[in-house]
């Protein structure tokens, strides 16, 4: 008796490598900032408001390094869980203009792309702090909507240098987490428990804002505009400072422009590591 035999199914395509950035018009990966950004600013200013609003219960009890502490952590969870999401690996999860200026000084990004990256992020920023007003209501109000400013006795130029030397940090250590395939995947960890620490020890000095957008939104709904100069400046500045000290210090490149590289979802962005084609559907 003749049994047919089950008929040979094609294999999935090999993840593809794209080493150059593309141009174009790039509705889901600005979406993705977009989304991502709003729930990075919702989630950390919650965490602000919740640290350090007249109603918290560590108030007046807790000294201000173990708020500043649990502000770090809260935003830093947030972070990672957006990083590790779907919008967030589709994207690279950038949510910070510094970041998405970093990479496209490294030549993993087109100019159109920081461009529409940016404007999400800095929308996004501003959907957050208005979500999170609405939540917070007046302890929110109290605090200036999170609205970041420099510190007793510290400059709008001090201001600047510090949060050049704190985004510095971030930056070099993304990029050394994604010099390498077995380290990339430890990127989120990397960036946000940077971003922890540096919340923790740099708060009590300007906010340890290391975002514009962070910077921004609050500082136009509050409004409170000091010194916002410092906060766009600096962090820009202390990305580009990364970026030339990474080339000079270092002979790694860079692997992805992703904080969280999943080979199964496509990118505009330039990369040495495997990833899914863009004509193909995302995965679900």
């Amino acid at each position: 008796m003749y049994v047919a035999e089950p008929a040979l199914q094609e294999p999935d395509p090999p993840p593809a490598i794209q080493t150059e950035a593309q141009g174009g018009w790039h509705w889901a990966e600005w979406g993705c900032e977009l989304a991502g950004t709003a729930l990075l600013l919702l989630g950390g200013l919650s965490g602000l408001f919740f640290s350090f609003s007249a109603a918290s219960p560590f108030a007046p009890s807790v000294g201000i390094g173990l708020r500043l502490l649990v502000t770090g952590v809260i935003l830093g969870a947030t972070g990672i869980l957006i990083t590790l999401s779907p919008i967030g690996r589709r994207s690279g999860a950038h949510l910070n203009p510094s970041v998405s200026f970093a990479f496209w000084r490294r030549g993993h990004m087109h100019r159109a792309d920081v461009a529409g990256y940016i404007l999400a992020q800095a929308i996004g920023a501003v959907i957050g702090t208005a979500i999170a007003r609405l939540a917070w209501g007046s302890d929110a109000v109290s605090l200036r909507l999170g609205a970041t400013h420099p510190g007793n006795g510290i400059t709008g130029v001090g201001a600047a240098g510090i949060e050049a030397g704190l985004t510095f940090v971030l930056i070099f250590g993304i990029l050394l987490a994604v010099s390498t395939p077995k380290t990339a995947r430890w990127t989120p960890a990397v960036a946000w428990g940077l971003v922890a620490i540096l919340v923790w020890q740099g708060g009590s000095l300007t906010g340890a804002s290391l975002n514009p957008a962070r910077s921004i939104a609050p500082a136009v709904l509050a409004p409170y505009t000091a010194h916002l100069w410092s906060y766009i400046v600096g962090p820009i500045a202390g990305a580009y400072i990364a970026v030339l000290a990474y080339g000079l210090l270092s002979n790694l490149e860079t692997r992805t422009a992703k904080l969280f590289h999943d080979p199964r979802y496509p990118t505009t962005l330039a990369t040495t590591l495997p990833v899914a084609p863009r004509e193909q559907p995302d995965p679900s």
